[in-house]
């Protein structure tokens, strides 16, 4: 129990990173994940396909391997040339990763709305906008936080492959101390901390489909 304490605190600090990179991950790539589904179902042809092959591109490709493009190639693409830190670019990449898959369950959840629903908001003088704002999305949210919870309890796990970057999250912490003491202590606590943060995630969601429940009885 000593030698957990004296290990605390740097696991502590790359457990600080790991929430960082996905608290800031998440905030960004819901929305822009609903942005991205609402252009894949509208009715401009040209947008739809460029966002489907947006989505099939990022989700198509490892994450990592995006990440190391962003940080390392990046930089040498004409025209654009921009070199990012370790942790901007872990968060772009994470972000634009994240908002395809979030697209698609927003899509899913939209399409599966029945279109008598759009026909009656209409009869109701409702535009385009206002019916998905108050009668589509409300609904969306319910039927959504299945899948949502499942992507986001991936992106909890996901944020280890920031360990590439060199940069001090949970993992790259306990595997710090593994090199230095010989002992996989370190990788036994970082394993309850990661379950831990699932948990509490698994619990967040189940109490939010509890309340949100489609159907009763």
């Amino acid at each position: 129990m000593d030698y957990v304490m004296a290990i605390m605190g740097p696991l502590l600090e790359g457990t600080a990173v790991t929430l960082q990179v996905f608290l800031i991950t998440f905030v960004l790539a819901v929305p822009l994940g609903l942005g991205l589904a609402l252009l894949r179902i509208s009715r401009s042809g040209v947008l739809g396909a460029l966002v489907n092959g947006y989505i099939w591109l990022m989700r198509g490709t490892p994450l990592m391997l995006q990440m190391l493009f962003i940080y390392f190639a990046l930089p040498f693409v004409p025209v654009i040339g921009i070199r990012l830190p370790d942790f901007p670019a872990a968060i772009v990449a994470f972000v634009l990763n994240y908002a395809a898959y979030f697209a698609e369950i927003f899509r899913a959840g939209i399409q599966s709305i029945d279109r008598g629903q759009y026909e009656g908001a209409r009869v109701l003088g409702l535009s385009y906008s206002q019916t998905m704002r108050r009668v589509v999305l409300p609904q969306v949210f319910k039927r959504i936080l299945p899948p949502l919870s499942n992507e986001t309890i991936t992106l909890v796990k996901d944020t280890s492959l920031i360990y590439v970057l060199a940069m001090n999250d949970l993992l790259r912490a306990a595997r710090g101390i593994v090199q230095r003491d010989f002992t996989t202590t370190p990788f036994i606590v970082a394993a309850a901390f990661y379950l831990l943060m699932t948990l509490l995630l698994t619990l967040g969601f189940q109490r939010l489909e509890r309340k949100h429940a489609v159907y009763d009885g």
